[in-house]
């Protein structure tokens, strides 16, 4: 590729794309990949990267580690062997496997004796849609949504280094869970591979551990799950709790809020004998690292035998239970209440294996029901968790649908799946009135309609005669809050429901906590209040809110609340359900939300910074084998987008183009010339577009297609587009 100008350039030769070592881990995640890249120019009043590119059907092969080897699609990975885990270093094609952050703030935090809940996902050897980066079009995928029952979150498969897909990370993190990668050896290859790390010195197993490290370090992912599940001689069992306390030691300085787990197999013999419990014969193990993950067929007496050897770790010994029921185990299935219910009568974590059994095993169309039953029948023995921060903002999205739509207005039609682009989920299930019972809402996940996503929350519910009103508590938190708070609400009444919807919320002191902008509900609901709904937004906030109280597209409706609070402890966020005035009959009523956001008013003031340094490389061409627009046939363009700027400052960033049209993406419907066409999201500063049509540049011309990056604020608002990052590629096809 080269630099827009008057005349052609010779290609500059193609770099290694190996990085050489920067000072930093910062540095090498986002190191750009190496190749011809081109110095910007200034278009008239705004500044836009211009590149230029001679058509080519061939082109250098990307590292089919990082890429699918048929679409070029970045993906995640595993290393198979410990020749592959001690070669490894950071490379700038890394970058787009990098989790977003850390986990976010939660209460109470993983440190605490509360016991844990701990879900480990194992389904059908790892890595399948899930391993697509920037999403996919799967029609029925397996989806996770219950995540504020979850402590820790173990990606599992059989490989012996297996590095969490990004998107899982994403998800958990954005729920303030931790996740671990699985370090794994089996069978004759796995004592051979024990023996060449952990029968020699120091060096060889505090390598691996440097390497563990690191890896969790780059990725951003919180640490591991070791399960040695073959025979070791007497020199590598005696080295093992040296490398778990070096493991747990080195991770803890430098990956915050760390864990090591060790999985019940060997015993300090050497045998591989599964224990089903914490004892004398692995003990040793239990004491090097931050935790113990039991086998499965254990009995009630096993648990109470551990109470003597747990001490005051209980809430460091995982119980497992095998979901799937195999073996002489208590509960599974549908019956995996019984397991919990013994293993919190004894104050233990809970290990939950492979809970994607209702996916694998059950009906697929009846999915969601099924997955909802599940952890309904559990609901009693997992304690929920606070957010503990803001800005806090949700649309519901389960990171899938059958169409994408953006603030009500429909983009794409087609499925798609991209668990990085899950939002925070709320608490789930069925709540009925205290007293006859009659009255109840439930909540469920709904794809077939949304406001900002591919899905909302539905909501279902009755109001009994001579009730008011019911409600259901959809967030916990525990936050702090600024003098200031907006709050928005977008929601659609089914059918010819008239019922009255309201935002309440609960403030408990942190000091001497007074409410503005709140009316106190009844005595009987006293602790909880109802903000007054804003006819006209704030002057000052007029461009991000000024939709309220509005009837938007497709029959959305969004109510706004300013709340003035000091020394406040915002608590939980419910939402109401009034009978119409004048009504004395049953209500049934089904509801559809839409977006909550809760915000520091303030925070809406600060701008935004640009998108900055826009640049292309990696350029595929490939002939397009249908026709472009109605005219002749043109070409599929494949290539990375790389731009800079402050992640913490955005939930993620659309990426569309003009002019162009995306070979595979859910909707087939060209764009309108200069109108932008989403073509997906990133969450990283990168982002590899693949198979876009584009029309054929004509002899003696250039063709042209640019792409616009949007960034999305985290406080959840439109930017204007002048703030987006804007980059043109100029393009011709080679003399003949």
């Amino acid at each position: 590729m080269e630099a827009a100008g008057t005349g052609t350039r010779t290609a500059a030769r193609r770099q290694e794309r190996r990085m050489r070592p920067p000072t930093t881990l910062e540095k090498q995640r986002d190191q750009r990949p190496a190749g011809r890249l081109t110095r910007r120019r200034i278009e008239e009043d705004q500044e836009e990267a211009v590149f230029r590119e001679v058509v080519s059907f061939t082109a250098d092969p990307l590292p089919v580690r990082y890429y699918d080897k048929d679409t070029t699609r970045p993906i995640s990975f595993y290393l198979s062997s410990l020749e592959e885990l001690l070669a490894w270093t950071p490379d700038a094609e890394d970058g787009f496997n990098v989790a977003s952050g850390p986990p976010e703030c939660r209460q109470p935090p993983l440190s605490s004796q509360r016991p844990r809940t701990l879900m480990c996902h194992d389904m059908m050897g790892g890595y399948l849609d899930d391993k697509f980066i920037q999403g996919s079009a799967t029609q029925t995928p397996y989806s996770f949504y219950h995540w504020q029952y979850i402590d820790i979150f173990v990606y599992f498969s059989h490989h012996v280094v297996t590095i969490p897909p990004v998107g899982w990370t994403n998800a958990a993190h954005r729920h303030g869970v931790c996740v671990l990668g699985t370090f794994i050896t089996e069978w004759k290859d796995g004592e051979r591979l024990c023996e060449a790390f952990l029968a020699g010195d120091e060096r060889s197993y505090r390598a691996v551990a440097d390497q563990l490290v690191l890896i969790a370090q780059f990725f951003r992912f919180d640490g591991w799950l070791i399960n040695i599940e073959n025979s070791l001689s007497l020199a590598a069992v005696g080295n093992v709790p040296h490398f778990l306390r070096y493991l747990t030691s080195q991770l803890h300085q430098q990956v915050p809020g760390g864990l090591v787990l060790w999985y019940d197999s060997v015993v300090s013999s050497g045998q591989l004998k599964w224990q089903d419990e914490l004892n004398e014969q692995n003990r040793v193990f239990f004491d090097s690292c931050d935790g113990f993950f039991t086998n499965y067929n254990w009995r009630e007496e096993h648990l109470e035998r551990m109470l003597g050897q747990a001490g005051e770790r209980l809430a460091d010994v995982y119980v497992g239970v095998d979901v799937f029921a195999r073996g002489n185990v208590v509960g599974g299935r549908f019956d995996t209440d019984k397991s919990l219910e013994l293993i919190r009568k004894h104050g233990f974590s809970a290990a939950l294996f492979a809970p994607g059994w209702v996916y694998e095993c059950l009906e697929k169309g009846d999915f969601f029901r099924n997955q909802d039953k599940f952890w309904s029948l559990l609901e009693r023995y997992l304690p929920t968790h606070s957010i503990c921060s803001l800005p806090f903002v949700t649309s519901f999205c389960l990171g899938m649908g059958t169409r994408r739509v953006c603030y009500g207005q429909e983009e794409a039609v087609g499925p798609w799946y991209h668990p990085s682009a899950q939002e925070i989920q709320p608490l789930f299930g069925e709540h009925r009135l205290e007293g006859d019972g009659q009255g109840w809402v439930k909540t469920h996940c709904c794809l077939e309609d949304a406001w900002n996503g591919g899905s909302s929350l539905l909501i279902r519910g009755l109001i009994p005669p001579k009730v008011g009103n019911v409600a259901v508590r959809l967030f916990s938190l525990q936050v702090p809050v600024p003098p200031k708070i907006f709050l928005s609400l977008v929601y659609k009444l089914e059918g010819t429901s008239a019922v009255g919807v309201a935002l309440e919320l609960t403030a408990g002191d942190v000091g001497s906590c007074h409410v503005g902008g709140i009316s106190v509900l009844s005595a009987e609901t006293s602790t909880r209040r109802s903000p007054r709904p804003l006819r006209v937004p704030p002057t000052k906030l007029a461009k991000w809110v000024g939709r309220c109280g509005q009837q938007l597209s497709g029959g959305w409706v969004q109510r706004c609340y300013e709340v003035n609070l000091r020394g406040c402890l915002l608590q939980d966020l419910f939402v109401s359900f009034s009978r119409p005035p004048g009504s004395q009959k049953e209500e049934n009523f089904i509801c559809r939300l839409g977006e909550l956001q809760v915000v520091d008013a303030n925070s809406l003031l600060t701008p935004l910074p640009q998108v900055q340094a826009l640049t292309v490389s990696h350029v595929r061409w490939q002939p397009a084998a249908s026709e472009w627009e109605g005219g002749p046939a043109g070409l599929r363009l494949s290539c990375t987008l790389h731009w800079a700027y402050l992640l913490p400052r955005v939930r993620c960033f659309r990426i569309h183009c003009c002019r162009g049209l995306e070979g595979g993406s859910p909707s087939s419907r060209p764009s309108e010339p200069g109108r932008p066409r989403l073509l997906g999201l990133a969450f990283v500063n990168r982002y590899r577009i693949v198979g876009l049509a584009v029309a054929a540049a004509e002899p003696g011309q250039d063709g042209r297609v640019e792409f616009l990056v949007e960034p999305v604020p985290k406080e959840g608002f439109l930017v204007p587009r002048a703030e987006w990052g804007r980059v043109a590629m100029l393009y011709s096809m080679p003399h003949t």
